[in-house]
């Protein structure tokens, strides 16, 4: 503790005098993870006033697996807050894009310029192309924009381009579980008011993932009333696999007191995988009361393997009677 003490004392004061004294402090800390937020500040001091020698040093000082790719970033991310042009600069002459003009570096740079600038980290973001610098950059910003609220949460989120439609999914579920962590009620009106997409049902899954660990009772009613029967099918899965886990009989039932429809099977077939290790016998029977052919003997064969682990004869005996060509 002593010797950590003193390293934050010599960073907080850092310039261009005691360099070699703090890089030397922060060498006698154990490698590893676990300097990580003590490497974050050397980086971010250093870069205040020389962003290229932090850089350096992150480049051929650091450990290779651990904690370069960290020092770096977040050296970066120090330019980028006083240079954005320079530190991007900087970027692209020392980690030149592929084919496809994918930069991890840039990351940090919009990593920075989230904490003084959204706006222009979302520009940068928005020009990345795709690859891997979109994807981690993505996640940072979805962070930043809920932290903002819901309404701008999902203005940004929304507004994510059509043209990149894999990239928008995840991007709107990134959104989705952030948001349902902050105001249930607001993403569940959310989720409802959404066009027909994919990303769509990510949202819808995030939020039901939240909703039912609090109050799955509640996020039943909400989905009883969903006027698109493929949202509410879909709805009705998820909220089925999170809430059998928790309370199997309050989620039969739900399930029982449902209008009989084909658009229930998924929710019954997600059910039955359910309950088949603790009530074979009556998964096998939810089984046989899904409509769709095929996904009906897909559920009845996977409940009876599962009632043939733990009473045999009278798995077969069911098998044996309700055989085609049976009474």
């Amino acid at each position: 503790m002593e010797r950590l003490g003193s390293y934050l004392d010599a960073v907080r004061s850092m310039d261009r005098s005691n360099v070699k004294q703090v890089t030397q402090a922060f060498e006698e800390l154990p490698e590893g993870y676990g300097r990580h937020l003590e490497m974050k500040l050397l980086m971010r001091s250093w870069a205040n006033f020389d962003p290229e020698g932090a850089l350096a040093y992150a480049s051929t000082s650091l450990d290779a697996k651990s904690e370069r790719r960290f020092g770096i970033s977040e050296a970066l991310a120090g330019w980028a807050v006083k240079d954005e042009s320079a530190a991007i600069a900087w970027a692209n002459q020392n980690h030149p894009a592929g084919e496809n003009g994918d930069n991890p570096l840039l990351v940090g740079i919009v990593k920075g310029l989230t904490e003084t600038d959204l706006d222009a980290a979302n520009r940068l973001f928005l020009g990345l192309p795709k690859g891997s610098a979109r994807w981690q950059s993505s996640s940072i910003l979805a962070e930043k924009f809920a932290q903002r609220g819901v309404e701008d949460g999902i203005r940004w989120a929304e507004g994510y381009p059509q043209d990149d439609r894999r990239m928008r999914e995840t991007i709107l579920g990134q959104m989705g579980a952030r948001l349902a962590q902050q105001d249930l009620s607001a993403t569940a009106e959310w989720a409802k008011s959404m066009d027909d997409e994919p990303g769509a049902y990510r949202v819808m899954e995030n939020l039901i993932h939240q909703w039912a660990s609090q109050d799955p009772k509640s996020a039943a009613s909400w989905i009883d009333d969903l006027q698109d029967s493929k949202k509410k099918s879909h709805a009705m899965s998820e909220l089925t696999g999170r809430w059998a886990l928790l309370d199997p009989a309050a989620t039969a039932g739900w399930l029982n007191a449902q209008p009989s429809s084909a658009d229930n099977d998924p929710a019954i077939a997600t059910f039955v995988s359910r309950i088949q290790g603790i009530d074979p016998e009556g998964a096998v029977g939810w089984a046989a009361s899904i409509s769709e052919p095929s996904l009906r003997e897909k559920s009845i064969q996977q409940a009876i393997n599962a009632w043939k682990q733990t009473d045999p004869e009278k798995a077969n005996l069911w098998v044996k009677e309700n055989e085609k060509g049976n009474p």
